[in-house]
């Protein structure tokens, strides 16, 4: 009875071992999509910037002087963020490899 508790544990081990690996080999590295998840902020700062840039194209006036310089800052700044989450996504890729 013992011998066959034994084997049963064992088995029990050496499958969850089984399902383990299986699983972290068929996760992948993140997608973007899954960066995008977990940094909602950055995702809503792009788009409140290309909502600014829309918005300032849109309008009749200059701003003072200052549309044009804030629309390609605002591109400037929707490009940084866009390569901190593939930053990111790299770096969570990295952490993956074993």
């Amino acid at each position: 009875m013992k011998k066959r508790l034994v084997s049963i544990m064992m088995c029990t081990a050496m499958l969850a071992m089984f399902f383990f690996m299986v699983t972290a080999a068929n996760a992948g590295p993140p997608t973007m999509g899954e960066e995008k998840a977990a940094h909602p902020r950055i995702v809503k700062a792009i788009d409140a910037l290309a909502d600014a840039i829309a918005y300032m194209k849109e309008a009749p006036h200059d701003f003072g002087g200052h549309k044009e310089k804030a629309i390609e800052e605002c591109h400037k700044a929707i490009r940084q963020l866009k390569e901190a989450l593939k930053y990111m996504e790299r770096q969570d890729t990295k952490k993956q490899k074993w």
